[in-house]
């Protein structure tokens, strides 16, 4: 039998994005067999919840294995989204998490299952990764290619930790290394992979970067000069952090 796999895909005002993505992820994931996928709504606003309900309420009756969504009261930030979603899910030996744009086509979702199920134990988290030169093709505005490049620095020199793409939406961790990391995990924003990549690191759980196609879809949410800070700042809250546990 194939390792149960609990994907979370996290939403703040996803309803104009989410629809054609979840509608062919349900399709291929149901092929793969032990696959459940949970929706954890951010703490958007009534309206939204609303057209959120309207697209998810016909595909969970179609698709058994995409369970009820988990709205949220307020918003938490991506980060936190992922872990409520991980939190409600008991049994599951593999616990990912997807962005709803679609960037990440439900067929990479499917390529990094079946790589993850592969695995000789011991078992190694898989980090989806956009860089051009490990082979996948990859779309992206020049912002965003910037924000990754010079935050991958950051985390590489910062944290001494080799990485190219911390940030891809497409990640599986092995549910018994984050439950061994999770008490200790405490931010929830933009640069959350950041400290669970850390954590991961430090705890002695490996963890692969995968070249996958990626394709940026219209209407991210990303601010060049806010965000490059945020996720600075909280770079180096995950060093400062690391710094006083050795």
């Amino acid at each position: 039998m194939s390792a149960a796999v609990h994907l979370v895909i996290p939403c703040y005002h996803e309803s104009g994005r989410i629809a054609p993505f979840l509608t062919e992820l349900c399709a291929v994931t149901q092929t793969l067999g032990s696959v459940t996928i949970r929706v954890v709504e951010d703490g958007s606003d009534a309206a939204e919840v609303r057209r959120m309900r309207e697209i998810l309420s016909p595909l969970c009756q179609q698709h058994l294995h995409l369970l009820d969504p988990l709205f949220l009261p307020h918003n938490l930030g991506k980060g936190g989204a992922v872990y409520a979603g991980w939190a409600v899910e008991t049994s599951a030996a593999w616990l990912a998490f997807v962005d709803a744009d679609g960037s990440c086509s439900a067929a990479e979702v499917a390529r990094l299952i079946r790589l993850a199920r592969d695995q000789p134990t011991p078992k190694s988290a898989l980090f989806a990764s956009r860089l051009h030169q490990f082979g996948g093709e990859v779309r992206r505005q020049w912002k965003r290619k910037l924000i990754g490049r010079v935050f991958g620095l950051l985390v590489s020199t910062l944290l001494n930790i080799r990485v190219h793409d911390s940030q891809c939406g497409l990640k599986l961790v092995p549910r018994a290394d984050y439950e061994r990391i999770a008490p200790d995990l405490r931010i929830h924003g933009f640069a959350f992979d950041v400290e669970l990549l850390a954590a991961l690191h430090d705890s002695g759980c490996p963890v692969q970067e995968i070249p996958i196609a990626w394709h940026e879809t219209p209407g991210g949410h990303v601010h060049l000069i806010r965000d490059s800070f945020r996720m600075a700042r909280d770079v180096w809250r995950v060093r400062q952090k690391r710094m006083v546990q050795t």
